[in-house]
């Protein structure tokens, strides 16, 4: 099975995710289109109580197999790497069945109480059958990274990622006749078909491998190795316990912020349907342009759990710092001109990718926290590599209490509304980013300097001023012009910047050019 070195491997990730993340956004730009704010608010809402669910089957296992199996790789075991595998594989199919069959028993009541328009339901029916699609999936890539082979995570991905766009936007065009709620419903079942177009790639790349192929065919329960596997089920819980716990707030925090929202915004006395179009401008429109640039920290982070895992297990600290500071620094200089160009140019953005230029002051009130969003990630996969998951979640646990309590007040208040959840959000951002900060300082006795923060500050506002000068000055009659200038502008000025800082040296630009070579090839 072929391996790669933790760069590499981020980078064949963060290719597949940053084309993901632009092929992702056809069905966002075009699906409000079709359907609407309000048909969007629809889709979304399904969404928070989905994610409970497949953290509940999923949420830590996935971690749990990636490290474990990097640690089964460094001692050479591969008789625990099949267990670890086989008892992953049970556990979670055991689970998503449970689940699939309450969430669709309980479709009628949890629409009707639980979630605040009773018009989710088609939707809610129709995306309960992807837990054992997803949980599957999420067994199969936490193997290949363990495994550090990335490239069966990247080509399903990119698979599912096509598989949803088409589907996506044919099923929501054909159901949009039958009303507003069918059509968000269509858009769940193209979701669907998506999530089973990766998991057959996935298997696929499985069993191209001949002793996997061999070990499925022939696994025996109630084998000698009955303790062994009893070993391994017992570390694959006292991992992704924790985690799961950790994820499992804030998934209960995405759940509950979703129901909070509507009801803080109908005691501010806006109407259920205008809470549901503001809610899916948000969730639908908003949050995935902030969330496009972490393909990468996305890729850094994965790559990092079973590289700082084979690290821990060495006592390697020297590779232990420089990876994070790696993938801190990384996160910080790839981040910080998305962040700029979201805050300068919200409002055409939102008018050329949604025609809705009227949601871009979300936008730019989201945009300057958008760099704690990158940042964050690497640092609570690092607390999760090195055994670490408790700090994680009690960090989670104190962000997520405190935006469900400032969203209560803020979002209610008239005169906020909507900008009152979206303070709220960004609020839980940044405190949970410098707990998870301060953890890993404690935890590592971890520096960065701080010549490099203020270098990328200094980067930012210089290319986001050269970026709004472009934009505001009327050289040219055309709006279109004047943005994509400004884009350029903006990113050249700041790439300039970051190379004259050192803050990106002539050995990773030269590192960066022989991995897009191969990955050409």
């Amino acid at each position: 099975m072929t391996k790669q070195s933790f760069i590499k491997g981020t980078m064949i990730l963060l290719a597949a995710g940053i084309l993901n993340r632009l092929l992702g956004f056809i069905p966002r730009i075009t699906l409000p289109r079709v359907i609407g704010a309000e048909g969007v608010g629809l889709y979304q809402m399904g969404w928070p109580f989905l994610v409970v669910i497949l953290t509940i089957v999923t949420g830590g296992i996935p971690v749990a197999i990636s490290k474990l199996i990097a640690e089964a790789e460094a001692e050479r075991n591969e008789a625990r790497v099949r267990s670890i595998l086989r008892i992953s594989l049970l556990l979670t199919t055991g689970l998503s069945i449970i689940f699939t069959i309450v969430c669709l028993a309980g479709a009628a009541w949890i629409t009707n109480h639980l979630l605040t328009d009773s018009r989710v339901y088609y939707t809610f029916l129709c995306m309960s059958p992807m837990i054992p699609i997803i949980g599957l999936s999420s067994v199969y890539r936490a193997y290949f990274q363990g495994r550090q082979n990335m490239i069966p995570t990247a080509t399903s991905q990119i698979t599912e990622t096509v598989v949803r766009i088409i589907m996506v936007l044919i099923c929501s065009y054909l159901m949009l006749p039958y009303g507003i709620e069918y059509a968000a419903a269509g858009a769940m079942i193209g979701v669907f078909a998506g999530e089973i177009g990766g998991l057959v790639v996935l298997v696929l790349h499985f069993k191209r491998n001949k002793a996997q192929t061999t070990y499925i065919a022939n696994v025996q329960i109630g084998t000698k190795k009955t303790s062994g596997r009893l070993s391994n089920l017992k570390r694959i819980l006292r991992i992704s316990v924790p985690v799961t716990g950790s994820k499992l707030i804030g998934a209960c925090s995405y759940l509950f912020e979703s129901i909070l929202i509507a009801q803080s915004l109908a005691i501010a006395g806006v109407t259920t349907a205008l809470a549901t179009a503001q809610y899916g401008a948000l969730q639908g429109m908003i949050i995935p342009i902030i969330l496009l640039p972490s393909a990468l920290t996305m890729s850094l982070s994965v790559s990092l759990i079973p590289s700082l895992s084979e690290a821990a297990a060495r006592k390697d600290m020297q590779t232990i710092h420089s990876r994070l500071h790696q993938s801190l620094r990384l996160a910080l200089v790839t981040g910080a001109p998305f962040a700029v160009l979201m805050f300068v140019l919200a409002e055409p953005i939102c008018t050329y990718m949604y025609n809705q230029p009227d949601v871009g002051i979300m936008l730019k009130m989201m945009a300057p926290i958008a760099i704690f969003i990158y940042f964050q990630a690497p640092l609570q996969s690092t607390l999760q590599a090195l055994n670490k998951p408790g700090a994680a979640l009690v960090n989670t646990l104190i962000g997520s209490a405190v935006k469900l309590v400032l969203i209560y007040i803020l979002a209610s208040k008239p005169e906020l509304g909507i900008k009152g959840a979206i303070f709220a959000i960004n609020i839980n951002i940044v405190l949970v980013t410098i707990l998870h900060w301060n953890s890993v300082v404690r935890l590592l006795k971890f520096r960065m300097q701080g010549s490099d923060f203020a270098k990328i500050i200094a980067a930012m506002a210089i290319s986001g001023i050269s970026s709004y000068v472009v934009m505001h000055t009327t050289w040219s009659e055309a709006d279109w012009l004047r943005f994509t200038a400004s884009c350029l502008i903006g990113v050249v000025m700041y790439i300039i910047l970051i190379i004259m800082m050192r803050l990106v040296n002539q050995g990773d630009l030269l590192k960066i050019m022989r991995l897009g070579k191969k990955f050409i090839r």
